[in-house]
């Protein structure tokens, strides 16, 4: 029994259907697994970081955006410290006026932080601990500090510098 002709131009139509479905597939897979929802994700972590403005062209300077504000100054607790997730940075007051930041990675094994007490920038993972005057470890297992985020004051704003 012969096949059926079928043209060339169904068959190639066929096919681009058949690729463009393939495409938007892997591409659903791919935010999927960007997004912390993932295979192999880490436990997913709420962003309490606050809705910040687009940025917008300072004036006199053609090209250039002001930084996008991270946090306010009253959000940062003398002592404490405000996890960014999104961005994954975390803020630190230290001492009344002294703002510091670090990535909210954790330098064990990647766990992103989730808290700020005692003192310390916790990780929930494996128990890490990270002064939040330095980001130096306070409590192992993890041997390498927190890298520092270079920010800026401007006010009562906390830009990344």
């Amino acid at each position: 029994m012969a096949e059926p002709h079928v043209p060339v131009s169904s068959r190639r139509a066929l096919l681009a259907c058949a690729g463009a479905a393939c495409a938007a597939v892997l591409t659903g897979c791919a935010r999927y697994n960007s997004n912390n929802g993932g295979i192999g994700a880490s436990q997913p972590a709420q962003d309490s970081s606050p809705p910040t403005a687009p940025s917008t062209p300072s004036p006199g300077a053609a090209g250039s955006a002001k930084p996008a504000v991270l946090a306010r100054t009253a959000d940062i607790p003398v002592g404490g410290g405000k996890i960014l997730t999104g961005r994954k940075i975390v803020i630190t007051q230290p001492k009344t006026g002294s703002f510091v930041a670090f990535s909210a990675v954790c330098t064990h094994q990647g766990c992103t932080v989730t808290s700020v007490t005692g003192g310390t920038i916790n990780c929930p993972c494996h128990g890490s601990k990270f002064s939040i005057a330095n980001g130096s470890v306070v409590n192992g297992p993890a041997t390498s500090p927190l890298p520092s985020v270079s920010i800026k004051v401007q006010g009562t704003s906390i830009t990344q510098a």
